[in-house]
């Protein structure tokens, strides 16, 4: 009977699937039977942030505790934080940027803009609609052609200025 392991050593040539196989864990003397690795798979830890309000409350907090020795140390431990963390704050607030502290969206930003999609399909739509228009008024000038021919001619009015008047 072969277990994980078996499967992972033939991958990497074989060498040692004999030590691993769990017949020969068995014929062993007073060897131990080894466990299948544990198969749960372990969530991707979330990224912390942090207010603005935090990172001022910690930056004043380290200023106090740089007097005393080990100060700082005890800060960032009691925190969980990471002595770049707070030099990387401290930069930013020298350099007097407040949208700095404030915590940002990360990954790529948005390579297009919503409206851009709803302007070109407007644009699709009236090229559309204007050759629809240019194509029925060639439609007209043939009909009209057409009873002119056959002794019937259209009256050359717009039916819309008819109505207003």
């Amino acid at each position: 009977m072969r277990g994980p392991q078996v499967r992972f050593c033939e991958r990497r040539g074989g060498a040692t699937r004999r030590a691993y196989s769990t017949a020969a864990a068995k014929a062993g003397a007073g060897s131990q039977l080894v466990s299948p690795p544990d198969s749960e798979v372990v969530a991707k830890p979330k990224r912390r942030t942090y207010t603005a309000e935090y990172k001022q409350r910690i930056l004043l907090e380290a200023e106090a505790a740089a007097a005393i020795p080990g100060g700082v140390g005890a800060l960032l431990r009691r925190e969980g934080l990471y002595s770049s963390l707070l030099t990387y704050w401290k930069r930013e607030r020298a350099d007097g940027i407040r949208e700095a502290l404030t915590p940002r969206n990360r990954g790529p930003k948005p390579k297009h803009n919503p409206m851009e999609e709803e302007v070109q399909k407007l644009r699709c739509q009236n090229a559309r609609l204007t050759e629809d228009l240019r194509k029925a008024h060639i439609i007209i000038d043939v009909q009209k052609k057409v009873a002119a021919l056959l002794g019937n001619p259209i009256p050359e009015t717009d039916p819309d200025l008819e109505e207003k008047s």
